[in-house]
């Protein structure tokens, strides 16, 4: 499928840029290259989407995400970027989330008295005692996400609140995961610091709080990356849906043509000038063949990937919880986590008296979850559905089952190296810019996944951003710091250095 419009008289076509991805990383370079007069092409593997995992699913009379996606970053020229895209279609919502552990629901952040309810008084005395002997006796050197989250919350409060819910999501033991990771996506705020500070610790007087409201677009996040990519349409540009890239083809130290496959089986090739790539980094060093050098080509095969299947379960009622979604802390079911897609908009859901809930299954391409047929996933995300106190298997109306690949990178122990090995060849190809989270096997947010395709974009005509240095430290999606006057003149003028 091909989307394309008039060049607008004001365009002055320079440079041809072909975009890997039409993900928010992809898409957001596409539009700032356009209004820079640029010719570019978008190649999208999905046939009919557009967003990467922040699309927004159509199904009969409902509409869900692939895991919800708010719209909320402390950078404020992306807020203003989105606002200007959307404006009025935005809602307000109200967040709420908890964990379900044993049977028992844990807000998120907990308070005392629901804490003290679910886990108990000895419970409780426990985790505190376990916190004060990692105090005392700390792993040294810290190498995994296990050793890192024991030594800061103490062994019980790891295997009650990460172990099982990191292992379902990564599949593979904590043991296994980086330790700078957890360093990067827990830092000082996590849910046993909640659970701590639940019980009156508190690290240097700081008091943090989950924001209590969000952005969201009425219609789902894909409601946004639809419209930039019908902006990047009518600025010129090109969205080629149906499109997997299979080669990058270099000469001189340049990439110079890009062959892709379309739906009907065709290959196509198409000359350019520069490529800007969010797909997985595999994905790219294997385009690029012999171009990179073998060790890169062995780097490639290091990097890991998590696969996922989201069951969409209609059920009948409305209210069946009030969360936005539900992190499932429990090794007997199979569900990671659960969206409530009624609690992010009632515009999502076309049928009233139902409600549209979303199971997500982490696996890997070929496993036995990944390749249940449909209906067999439904009658699972069904039984655990009931077996979780949520809603009886009687009251299922409907299903819908979408899988997506690689979508997260794994950060085991041996990714950075992989990384750093990659980027270290692809310095002697300047005209290929990986952006985005797949595309550069780093943590990003939306905001930094856009961030860096922009960057990518502006380095064309003389930006001196790197993308690779777009802040991954995602504390602030979460957290309210009070913080003193100076501290925020000090984070102003971060921002504002760091701002586009």
């Amino acid at each position: 499928m091909s989307t394309q419009a008039p060049v607008s008289k004001t365009t002055v076509s320079r440079r041809h840029v072909v975009v890997i991805g039409a993900g928010p990383a992809g898409l957001s370079a596409a539009h700032e290259l356009v209004r820079a007069g640029h010719r570019v092409t978008v190649l999208e593997r999905d046939p009919e989407y557009v967003g990467g995992i922040a699309r927004t699913v159509r199904y009969k009379q409902w509409r869900f995400d692939l895991g919800g996606h708010r719209f909320f970053s402390k950078n404020p020229a992306i807020v203003a970027w989105w606002r200007e895209r959307l404006g009025a279609e935005f809602i307000a919502v109200r967040r709420m989330s908890r964990i379900l552990y044993r049977g028992r629901f844990f807000d998120y952040p907990l308070r005392a008295g629901n804490a003290l309810r679910g886990l108990g008084l000895l419970e409780s005395a426990g985790c505190v005692a376990s916190y004060l002997w990692a105090k005392l006796t700390p792993v040294r050197p810290e190498r995994s996400f296990a050793d890192w989250v024991r030594n800061r919350f103490g062994a019980r409060l790891y295997r009650i609140f990460f172990k099982s819910y990191t292992e379902k999501v990564w599949g593979i033991p904590c043991e296994k995961i980086s330790a700078d990771w957890a360093a990067q996506r827990i830092k000082n705020l996590s849910l046993v610091v909640a659970v701590l500070s639940a019980f009156g610790w508190k690290r240097g007087g700081e008091v943090k709080t989950l924001i209590d409201t969000f952005e969201y677009p009425r219609l789902g996040p894909g409601m946004m990356w639809e419209r930039v990519r019908d902006e990047v349409v009518a600025g010129g540009g090109e969205v080629r849906l149906g499109a997997e890239v299979e080669t990058l083809a270099v000469s001189d130290g340049r990439v110079r043509a890009v062959t892709f496959r379309t739906a009907d089986g065709g290959v196509h090739e198409i000359a350019c000038d520069e490529v800007i790539a969010s797909s997985p980094l595999s994905d790219t060093v294997r385009a690029l063949g012999d171009a990179m050098p073998e060790s890169a080509r062995r780097a490639a095969e290091r990097l890991h990937y998590r696969d996922f299947a989201l069951v969409a379960l209609v059920v009948r009622g409305e209210r069946l919880f009030a969360d936005n979604w539900l992190y499932v802390h429990d090794p007997n079911v199979r569900v990671g986590r659960i969206q409530n897609f009624n609690n992010w908009s009632a515009a999502l859901n076309e049928a009233p008296g139902t409600t549209c809930l979303g199971f997500e299954y982490f696996c890997a391409k070929g496993d036995a979850l990944w390749s249940m047929d449909d209906d067999a996933l439904i009658r699972l995300a069904a039984t655990e559905m009931e077996r979780l106190g949520l809603a009886q298997t009687d009251s299922l109306i409907d299903g819908a089952v979408v899988r997506v690949e690689k979508t997260y990178p794994v950060y085991d122990e041996h990714y950075r190296t992989a990384v750093d090995e990659i980027r270290s060849a692809l310095v002697r190809i300047p005209n290929l810019q990986p952006v985005g989270r797949n595309g550069m096997h780093k943590y990003n947010n939306q905001d930094h996944s856009m961030l860096t395709g922009m960057m990518a974009a502006r380095r064309l005509d003389g930006g001196r951003h790197d993308p690779w240095r777009v802040n991954s430290d995602a504390e602030y999606l979460e957290e309210a710091v009070a913080e003193s006057a100076e501290e925020a003149r000090v984070r102003s003028r971060t921002e504002r250095a760091e701002s586009l």
